[in-house]
């Protein structure tokens, strides 16, 4: 990412219905253009140092047009059930969706006896398996339709 004086950045909210950030690049720290950059905020007037990520662009004065926020059309919850029993944790995600079958994830974890009783790290291993496993299921679904929809095998890389 490269930015000049006068450049616009846009961040987008990482919050579900919540609008576009947007203000003007004012400073730039590298000869290159590379962030960081001190940037005044259209909707504070605040001067901030910013590490643009990936939810930032730089729009360049008459290059590329404002982009309205995204509306929300739908919205997927995807649901934890944690078991615990003696060293092992289970974790089952199930996404809810407008599908004729749940789409789920099962992930687990199992202490080492010889390490200290911390459930909090049991729960963090088996949902993070769970969700992984649900995200694989996901992309296989998706790969599965688009072959239906196309009539040809397709390749998703994630």
């Amino acid at each position: 990412m490269k930015a000049s004086v006068g450049d616009r950045i846009v961040v987008a909210s990482t919050v579900v219905d919540q609008p576009l950030r947007d203000g003007e690049v004012v400073e730039v720290r590298h000869p290159d253009g590379s962030p960081p950059y001190l940037v005044q905020w259209s909707d504070t007037g605040e001067r901030t140092l910013v590490f643009p990520g990936p939810d930032a662009r730089i729009e360049h004065p008459g290059g590329a047009h404002p982009v309205a926020p995204a509306k929300v059309v739908k919205t997927w919850t995807v649901s934890v059930t944690i078991t615990e029993q003696g060293d092992t944790t289970t974790a089952t995600a199930v996404l809810s969706v407008d599908a004729p079958q749940p789409l789920d994830g099962a992930g687990l974890a199992r202490r080492n006896p010889g390490d200290p009783a911390l459930p909090v790290i049991g729960d963090e291993v088996a949902v993070s398996r769970a969700l992984r496993h649900l995200a694989d299921h996901l992309i296989d679904a998706a790969r599965t339709d688009i072959g239906a929809s196309t009539g040809t095998p397709s390749h998703l890389y994630d």
